[in-house]
């Protein structure tokens, strides 16, 4: 798994070198455009601008993607089996770590995980996961987040994601300048030259082409992460259908996660805004085809291991060079897979019932036992008034839940 994970870094750190070049080279155009003899001090802004967001991004990145999604962070006692899980996949993963765990109060079944590296990693799931979920799929979507962490992409993803809005930010300041008097002035005095006229081409074509090139490299890394994932997630669990059965009910789900944004969306297993998974939409998408996944993880037949997974990549696809790294194929081995031998999470009302009292909690309601064996919830707002039982009339004063 080592070279698994070297060599995923130097393509990612590959990409961030051509994506930060980029943003360079449209800086110093961008500069010399508008105001000639300025592509120097362009290039420092644009140095300067990515040097601040890449530290921010690294240090705060996370605590950012979190905040974006309105995520909780959540205790043992909150949910045993969420965190039960999170462990074993955590062992399986060889972290020596669990990543911290946080919630989202969203009915659509999805999670993503973020941080800078395995000692600062967090899993975010949401409220919708748990209830669609059972313990086998969790599993899967748990060891699939675990992947990226594991494979040292999260990082990356989020480093390349700032450049990249980097890039666009640039490229609209500089069609801005244009609009607003920079092409006027270049274009009306005759006595700049053919060279300036050529930077100036340059400058407008960097405008318009940057930001897409910058695109097509962010989905480059994306799309890879997600397969090297879902093979992690089969290694980790030896149970490749647990993460396929999950992945059918996420793209199933009608329901919308109202908190996803252009920038955080591609961190998620499924990419929530992307309705479309066939077609031209497929030339955009941070994800491959969800079909396509599912299909792997189910031709990987009696086999969990990386090995298996590649040829089932390449059967799947149709592709003659797989998706796994070459030293990772050549040290691993054909893991057979495992039954489904943890106890399920229980049926699916039960399992709403859970991800409910858990967000009530959350929200500091306060929880009244009554002897007729009802559990009687209250809102902060009802502390020290008394109430009766709606079943039978036995009256209780709402006090604090003890800790």
């Amino acid at each position: 798994m080592w070279e698994l994970v070297r060599a995923n870094q130097r393509r990612a750190a590959t990409l961030v070198v051509l994506m930060a070049g980029l943003l360079f080279v449209l800086g110093y155009t961008l500069g010399e455009a508008l105001a000639p003899g300025a592509g120097v001090g362009g290039l420092l802004i644009a140095f300067m601008v990515w040097i601040v967001l890449t530290l921010v991004s690294y240090y705060q990145g996370d605590s950012i993607f979190l905040t974006l999604a309105r995520a909780r962070r959540i205790e043992k006692k909150d949910n045993p089996v969420l965190f039960n899980v999170v462990e074993e996949m955590s062992i399986a993963a060889g972290l020596a770590k669990p990543p911290d765990v946080y919630i989202i109060d969203e009915a659509a079944p999805n999670a993503f995980a973020t941080g800078r590296d395995p000692q600062h990693a967090v899993v975010a799931v949401t409220a919708g996961l748990l209830e669609t979920l059972d313990r086998d799929e969790l599993q899967g979507v748990v060891a699939h987040e675990l992947g990226h962490i594991t494979n040292r992409d999260v990082l990356y993803m989020m480093m390349v994601g700032v450049m990249m809005g980097t890039i666009v930010l640039l490229a609209d300041i500089g069609a801005r300048g244009f609009f607003w008097g920079g092409g006027r002035r270049r274009t009306s005095s005759r006595s700049s030259g053919q060279g300036e006229l050529i930077i100036l081409m340059v400058a407008i074509v960097l405008m318009i082409l940057a930001p897409i090139v910058a695109q097509l490299i962010y989905l480059a890394i994306s799309r890879r992460r997600e397969y090297l994932a879902d093979a992690s997630s089969a290694l980790y669990t030896r149970y490749p259908e647990g993460l396929a059965s999950a992945l059918e009910k996420i793209s199933h789900s009608t329901a919308k996660l109202g908190v996803a944004t252009r920038a955080t969306a591609p961190m998620y297993i499924v990419n929530p805004l992307e309705v479309s998974k066939s077609g031209l939409a497929d030339l955009s998408s941070t994800h491959p085809p969800i079909s396509e996944r599912i299909r792997i993880l189910r031709s990987m037949g009696a086999g969990a291991g990386l090995r298996n997974y590649d040829e089932a990549f390449r059967k799947v696809t149709g592709r003659a060079v797989g998706v796994v790294p070459f030293g990772a194929l050549a040290s691993g081995e054909h893991a057979p897979t495992s039954a489904p031998a943890t106890p399920d999470s229980g049926s699916r009302l039960e399992r709403v019932r859970r991800t409910t009292d858990m967000l009530w909690r959350l929200n500091q309601y306060v929880f009244v036992p009554c002897a007729c064996g009802t559990t009687l919830k209250f809102p902060p707002a009802y502390l020290g008034r008394e109430m009766a039982c709606p079943h039978c009339g036995t009256v209780h004063k709402v006090q604090p839940t003890a800790a």
